[in-house]
């Protein structure tokens, strides 16, 4: 080994000093003057050449140990020159170095790939210092689902939306929990969990949040279809004995009337038959009456259309009828000239039942008066607003209005709000319901 070659030179440098120095002692001791000179020189040539000997190793690993106090794994030490000894040293220092360049080249991929897939992720992540309030890594999704910029301090949410910093920041959430929180023009449901972990000394918190409002809506679209499908087999399953029902009566008919003397009709039994046919027949008539709506809603036919225009077949429709009931309306557009890309019938409806169910809400109103306005917000998007001064929707069932059959009217289908919300959907927007019982209520087309 190296090592050992340097070691014997060493050694024998040493006994080389020892020799000196003897050498010199006895030239003393002799009194020959000019072979004490020249012991003295040798004596301190052996010093100073043992002294560059070992002090070569230790600047070389000072500048190695240097290196990596300030981790810079980029110098290359020369393996090609000075003594063979530095040259065996400066080898394993440059090996250390690529091994020391391969981790660190190994980590930052798996940094990065790690950061590239929690950057596709539609679940928001952050982990902050909970001392300092310092953010260690968030990623979009994070800032998109709480409509916040890019923020380097939790700070920054505490001094923008103080309710929204205590629910997500202060609150812990040990085990995954679903709450609301209010944003600029909704309540969004979030699930939400965190936990604390400790690096070194210092403590961190980590959040996960993840909007579940459109996974809702994905799964109420996809039941939505289910739903369509099922009823469309119910259908047939009504019409097959009333087709059967309806033959049998055919065919006694048929005989009687080719053999008057042979067939007997029974009246009786002809009259329960068509009776039969016709209560079924009512029944499936408005079963298929109640689900025609549902059916249809299954494409858009999207073309441009000013709001203006909108409003105009909306007002007047709707105006004389409301007009008559004592309930003030009015439309109202900011800017006036906005436009949108929809199937104006589909939001017609949509606008129209809103309004109808506005004008129920305002019956008891001293001073009934519905208000439809149209505006932009800051991000681009277009807002349609229903608002009344009506009785509200009660806390109890607000959760619960846009399910398909779920109805607090005695003469309701159930299907009104859900249909508004199931066309919203197809036009990748959303409705959004504030109310108040007693105050009135506000349904938000957002497109």
């Amino acid at each position: 080994m190296n090592y050992k070659s340097y070691i014997f030179w060493l050694f024998f440098r040493i006994l080389l000093i020892v020799g000196a120095i003897l050498g010199l002692l006895y030239t003393i001791y002799s009194d020959k003057n000019s072979l004490i000179i020249l012991s003295g020189i040798a004596l301190l040539y052996l010093l100073f050449s043992t002294y560059s000997f070992v002090k070569r190793r230790f600047v070389a690993m000072d500048d190695f140990f240097e290196a990596v106090k300030y981790r810079d794994f980029s110098r290359w030490f020369p393996e090609d020159r000075g003594p063979k000894d530095i040259r065996f040293l400066y080898t394993g220092f440059n090996e250390i170095n690529r091994t020391i360049k391969e981790i660190n080249s190994q980590n930052e991929a798996q940094y990065v790939y790690l950061q590239k897939i929690l950057e596709m992720v539609d679940i928001g992540i952050i982990a902050y210092n909970l001392e300092s309030g310092d953010v260690l890594w968030s990623n979009d999704s994070f800032g998109e689902t709480l409509d916040m910029p890019s923020f380097k301090n939790i700070r920054f949410v505490e001094n923008r939306k103080p309710e929204l910093f205590i629910t997500i920041f202060e609150t812990y959430h040990r085990e995954p929990n679903s709450i609301s929180i209010a944003l600029q023009n909704e309540s969004i449901k979030i699930l939400i969990s965190d936990t604390v972990f400790q690096v070194k000394e210092d403590a961190f918190k980590l959040i996960v949040i993840q909007n579940i409002d459109d996974t809702l809506n994905k799964n109420e679209s996809e039941s939505w279809k289910k739903l369509l499908s099922v009823m469309t087999h119910e259908i047939m399953n009504s019409i097959a004995p009333i087709s059967s029902l309806a033959d049998t009566l055919q065919n006694n008919l048929q005989l009687a009337i080719a053999h008057p003397n042979e067939t007997r009709l029974d009246l009786e039994d002809i009259n329960a038959g068509v009776k039969t046919i016709k209560n079924r027949s009512d029944g499936l008539l408005k079963f298929a009456k109640t689900y025609r709506s549902l059916s249809k809603v299954t494409h858009l036919n999207l073309q441009r259309v000013k709001i203006g225009d909108l409003f105009n077949n909306i007002q007047l429709l709707m105006e004389p009828s409301i007009k008559a009931k004592a309930i003030a309306i009015s439309f109202e557009i900011i800017p006036p000239k906005l436009e949108l890309d929809i199937d104006t019938h589909l939001i017609e409806q949509v606008l129209i039942n809103l309004i109808l169910n506005a004008v129920d809400a305002c019956k008891m109103a001293k001073h009934p008066e519905i208000k439809v306005v149209a505006s932009q917000t800051p991000n681009r998007d277009v807002v349609i607003k229903v608002m009344d001064n009506g009785s509200g929707i009660p806390k109890a069932i607000l959760e619960n209005i846009f399910v398909p059959f779920f109805t607090s009217k005695t003469t309701g289908s159930g299907i009104g709000l859900s249909l508004c919300k199931q066309i919203m959907l197809l036009h990748k927007g959303r409705i959004i319901v504030k109310s108040v019982e007693g105050e009135g209520s506000v349904f938000s087309l957002v497109f």
